[in-house]
């Protein structure tokens, strides 16, 4: 037996890392600003991430939601305060595509609806319903379609107006991510956002937001949305959230009631899963990890901005995309094999950055040097 060939893979084998440095099986020393697509949101192997999770695994790993797990009320209580969300409830379970499954479902509980509202170059996972409201056909399986899922252009108020105009009360949700990340690190008007919230309060539907990748203090607000002023009804969460250790969840506003078995999951909320989230929080609240989030990103796009030959800089605190013309589509790859310095991409020609939310200034620089190394390689050339 093999793994499944469904990767596209770099040939270098990670075998130790430590904050935003990682080594391959040579001993080379790569600067990760990637995180594996903004999972690495701490730091890897943080010594008090280390520390919680051994301690966890000593006492217990797992046991079912069949017991009381008190563990889980200490991740609700911290997460509550530290995202100001605190009259929410949560939801855990083990990925960001169940996070938006078990949202959508919650959704269409709550009001007995069927219509989801998703937009161009969304991406939200690969579950049934999740991939549903992803726009991308290559990854929709026959068995995913449905008609339920409208898409509409991203910031388009109009034709959001219109979509409930036309559908209304046969609209369960809306989901979007307010900064799209594969779709390119593009972001929802302050507008938009609202007129969201407007409609879904008219029509009775539900606001959902896809933090998954754009939230978990990456833009130096816990979660991306909060820059339009306005709650959403269900926030999304994974990647960030366990810096490495599979755990999703979906924050829940006090509009629903909870009803024993309309949602669960057998792993979701373990020990071992709520040990990482906490660890996590902590460190981003004992470290001002938002605020360092906010300071470093905001610099890494005003330098970014005076490279010229750059066609567009977008995203807010450490969720930034680099949009390149064709003539330096190469420059990713060639900051990977040259400079070693893992970024991340969105099709055509966008540069994703993502990196743990403790980098520093001269992590930044070490970057730019680089970018710009590139960069001149090909225009003097």
């Amino acid at each position: 037996m093999k793994p499944f060939n469904v990767y596209p893979i770099n040939p270098i084998n990670i075998v130790k890392a430590n904050g935003s440095t990682v080594w391959d099986a040579e001993g080379n020393a790569y600067l990760d600003l990637y995180g594996g697509h903004a999972v690495i949101s701490i730091g890897h192997t943080h010594p008090h991430y280390v520390q919680r999770i051994t301690e966890q695994l000593n006492r217990i790993g797992f046991y079912s939601n069949s017991v009381e797990i008190p563990i889980q009320r200490e991740l609700a209580r911290l997460l509550g305060e530290v995202s100001g969300k605190v009259d929410y409830d949560l939801f855990l379970c083990n990925s960001g595509a169940e996070a938006n499954e078990n949202a959508l479902k919650l959704a269409s509980f709550y009001n007995k609806r069927k219509k989801v509202i998703a937009f161009s170059k969304a991406f939200h996972g690969r579950t049934s319903l999740a991939v549903a409201a992803t726009d991308n056909p290559s990854i929709v399986a026959p068995v995913n379609e449905t008609d339920n899922v409208l898409f509409l252009p991203f910031n388009d108020e109009e034709a959001l107006k219109a979509a409930f105009e036309s559908y209304g009360n046969e609209i369960s949700s809306v989901i979007i991510e307010s900064i799209q990340g594969v779709g390119g690190i593009r972001e929802a008007s302050v507008s938009f956002l609202q007129m969201i919230r407007s409609l879904c309060n008219e029509y009775n539907a539900v606001f959902i937001a896809d933090e998954v990748q754009c939230g978990y203090g990456r833009t130096g607000l816990f979660y991306a949305q909060d820059y339009s002023g306005v709650d959403a009804d269900i926030y999304t969460m994974a990647k960030g959230m366990g810096n490495g250790f599979p755990i999703g969840a979906i924050s829940i506003s006090p509009k629903f009631e909870a009803i024993y078995g309309s949602l669960g999951t057998t792993f979701g909320g373990n020990h071992m899963a709520c040990a990482a989230a906490l660890a996590v929080l902590e460190v981003i609240q004992q470290e001002k990890l938002m605020e360092n989030a906010a300071q470093v990103g905001q610099y890494l796009i005003d330098e970014l901005k005076q490279i010229e030959e750059i066609i567009e800089v977008r995203g807010r605190g450490l969720m930034i995309g680099i949009e390149l013309p064709e003539s330096l589509a190469h420059v990713k790859k060639d900051l990977l094999l040259k400079n070693r310095i893992f970024t991340g991409e969105a099709k055509p020609f966008v540069i994703r950055l993502l990196p743990a939310l403790n980098i520093t200034k001269e992590h930044a620089d070490q970057f730019l040097v680089a970018l710009k190394k590139q960069i001149s390689a090909v225009t003097v050339a």
